[in-house]
C-alpha cells in the first residue's frame, strides 16, 4: 500500500518565523503532535512537535511568546514521498524514532502519515509493531546503575 492511501492530507504548518506559543496553540486546536515548519514557498524547513515545545522552550525557561519556531524545530528531518510503500514509512520511522514523517511532493509538503496511520491499515500491522518497537526502545530500557560496593 503506498503512502499516499494512508496520508492525512490536511496539513496543518507552521512559518520559522512564528512563535512557540502559536506552535503550541495550532497543535491543541487541530490534536496534533507534530508540526512541519514551511518557508514562504511551501517549501519543508523542519518539524516542530509538542515535545520540542517542552525541553527546548518551557524546560530551558524561555518566554514562548518570544521563541521563534526556528529555534526550538528539529531540521533535516526524515521524509517521505506518497508514492513510496507503506513499509518505507514504517522503517524510516523506526530508523529514526519518530511518530510521524511529513510526505513531500515536488518539494512541497503534500501530507503527514503517522505511525497510527500505519497502525490502521490491515497490510500494515507487522511494520507498524516493528516500527514501534524501535521507537520504544529507548524508553524501557533500564536505567544503567554504578559499580557495587
Amino acid at each position: 500500500m503506498q503512502v499516499r492511501e494512508l496520508m492525512n492530507q490536511s496539513v496543518v504548518s507552521i512559518t520559522p518565523g512564528e512563535s512557540a506559543s502559536l506552535a503550541a496553540r495550532l497543535l491543541a486546536r487541530h490534536q496534533l503532535g507534530a508540526l512541519p515548519v514551511c518557508g514562504e514557498d511551501g517549501g519543508l524547513r523542519g518539524i516542530v512537535t509538542d515535545r520540542d515545545i517542552v525541553t527546548r522552550c518551557v524546560a530551558a525557561e524561555t518566554d514562548p511568546h518570544k521563541v521563534p519556531v526556528r529555534e526550538i524545530m528539529s531540521r533535516n528531518c526524515a521524509v517521505i514521498s506518497p508514492e513510496e510503500d507503506a513499509a518505507e514509512a514504517a522503517r524510516l520511522m523506526g530508523a529514526g524514532q519518530v511518530r510521524r514523517l511529513p510526505v513531500l511532493e515536488d518539494g512541497k509538503v503534500v501530507g503527514m502519515v503517522s505511525l497510527g496511520d500505519l497502525a490502521k491499515c490491515r497490510a500494515c500491522d507487522m511494520e507498524a509493531a516493528e516500527a514501534l518497537s524501535e521507537i520504544s526502545e529507548n524508553i524501557h530500557r533500564p536505567p544503567t546503575s554504578g559499580p557495587s560496593d
